[in-house]
């Protein structure tokens, strides 16, 4: 018999998650208090830029992948793995709602042996702090009769070379027993795992990864503010200090950093250490520079077109390119920033056909020659793969391209 796996939260993470323990021969429980979610997959719809209709449609039609917004269907499973938001209140203290609100909701319908993975991303000591104790006092003993363990989700949305089962998985327990049981399950799934002596390192381990990004992409976003100023293209040094076989490791400038993670993360760590009194200088400072870029780029633009009131187009508005995610997008507070110094803003981005801002709906525009013509200035925030570059060099009276889509020096393309 299959073994049976539930996975809670069916969003970037949990639905990827879910297929792909579908596809290794487990029984598949998904759950989600999202009845838009279940409603789309009942249609066979998917809801992720990575997953196509087809790919979604394959899975709910074998009677081995179920989903619902029922936790008391947990109570015939043996793993349950959690991969629900844990995003921040007010930008700066970590909101745990989502984890809390789950584990309440799935403790009454909990097992004898069963194990329970928690994905979230979330600072260190969460695991040992805030979940164990609402397991034990509902009157489990973890490692005994009841097992909890921490694995932090590495996922890159988009990225065709990493898949999610080839990147190795940092894995932890509660206990020794945790540990044991967690490996009996993952090592079905993924290609490596990389056991860690205990919870707290494995979620430092995903904080410090992330906020190692964090920081030197905001340097790279100064150092481009520099660059600017002193009349040096940023890309061609990055990629001529790349040349060095030691010593350097290449990071790009953009529009901001932007995304679920590496801009939130960092502040995980920020709220714990400033619970502690420790000061997080690096993390600060790079917090600035990133708040600050969406800014620049809007003073750029309107530099570069001269005047306060035009007309723009900007290309891109997920935080990345090929996925449909907007969230922490940095093009946002551009598109904003824009429309708020008079500018009339218009945006063209294939994975986002309509979004809605203050209550407001904008959709997507076709790209066309005409269309491109109409525009005082072209702005490249997210450099799509499939986006007709060569048509709006051709076209655009004004390019300010923020991700080095273009290496030609024509007098109508301004770079970052």
């Amino acid at each position: 018999m299959e073994s049976k796996i539930a996975i809670i939260g069916l969003g970037y993470v949990g639905l990827p998650l879910a297929i792909l323990c579908h596809q290794k021969g487990f029984d598949v429980l998904g759950i989600d208090i999202d009845d838009s979610k279940i409603l789309a997959l009942n249609k066979g719809h998917s809801y992720l830029s990575d997953l196509s209709d087809d790919e979604i449609k394959e899975v709910v039609q074998s009677p081995l992948f179920n989903y619902s917004n029922d936790y008391s269907l947990l109570r015939g499973v043996e793993t349950i793995v959690i991969c629900v938001p844990t995003p921040l209140i007010n930008h700066s203290e970590p909101n745990l709602s989502f984890l809390k609100n789950t584990f309440h909701s799935m403790i009454p319908h909990l097992q004898k042996e069963q194990l329970i993975v928690v994905e979230s991303s979330t600072y260190p000591g969460t695991t040992e702090e805030v979940l164990k104790p609402l397991i034990e006092n509902a009157g489990w003993e973890i490692g005994d009769n009841l097992f909890l363990g921490y694995s932090p989700e590495r996922i890159d949305p988009g990225n065709k070379k990493y898949s999610l089962e080839n990147i190795p998985k940092v894995i932890s327990g509660v206990t020794s027993q945790c540990l044991e049981r967690l490996t009996e399950v993952y090592q079905k799934l993924f290609h490596e795992l990389v056991p860690v002596k205990n919870t707290r390192i494995a979620e430092m381990t995903k904080i410090v990864e992330n906020t190692q990004r964090f920081i030197n992409i905001s340097f790279m976003n100064e150092l481009s503010q520099i660059s600017h100023h002193l009349q040096v293209d940023i890309w061609d040094v990055i990629k001529a200090a790349s040349t060095k076989p030691y010593g350097f490791t290449p990071y790009y400038p953009g529009p901001g950093i932007g995304g679920h993670c590496i801009p939130v993360d960092p502040l995980y760590l920020k709220w714990k250490a400033d619970e502690l009194k420790i000061n997080t200088e690096f993390i600060n400072l790079a917090k600035k520079i990133n708040d600050n870029q969406p800014e620049y780029i809007v003073k750029r633009v309107l530099d570069i077109i001269g005047k306060k009131v035009g007309n723009v187009l900007v290309i891109g508005l997920s935080y990345k390119k090929d996925i449909n995610d907007m969230r922490e997008s940095a093009a946002i507070p551009v598109f904003q920033t824009l429309m708020e110094r008079g500018v009339k803003v218009d945006y063209h981005d294939p994975f986002l056909k309509q979004i809605e801002l203050n209550n407001q709906v904008y959709k997507h525009r076709i790209l066309s020659a005409k269309m491109i013509a109409d525009y005082d200035c072209v702005v490249i925030l997210t450099e799509h793969t499939n986006i007709d570059y060569e048509l709006i060099k051709q076209e655009a009276k004004i390019i300010f391209d923020t991700r080095n889509i273009y290496n030609e020096n024509e007098p109508h393309i301004f770079k970052l």
